[in-house]
């Protein structure tokens, strides 16, 4: 793996889409730099790895605070 990734290789990675990943670039949810004369993006491979532990840890946390059976985005049982 390459040390820095374009955004479009960690949309890929993540299967999110390219505005999502600038948006965790610009919040500094996901640590980047701008690289060159027109200021394009990268993201180091081990921050990248760094943002995806991180996820699961949250995800962890979020699954051991709610109680199971619970739909996450509105509270409710989905049944």
């Amino acid at each position: 793996m390459p040390r820095f990734l374009t955004l479009a290789d960690v949309a890929e990675t993540l299967n999110i889409s390219s505005a999502q990943t600038y948006a965790l670039v610009r919040s500094g949810e996901l640590p980047a730099i701008k690289v060159g004369g027109r200021g394009q993006w990268r993201v180091e491979a081990q921050a990248l790895e760094q943002y995806i532990e991180n996820m699961y840890a949250q995800t962890r946390e979020f699954v051991s605070t709610h109680p199971f059976g619970k739909d996450d985005e509105t509270g409710t049982n989905p049944d």
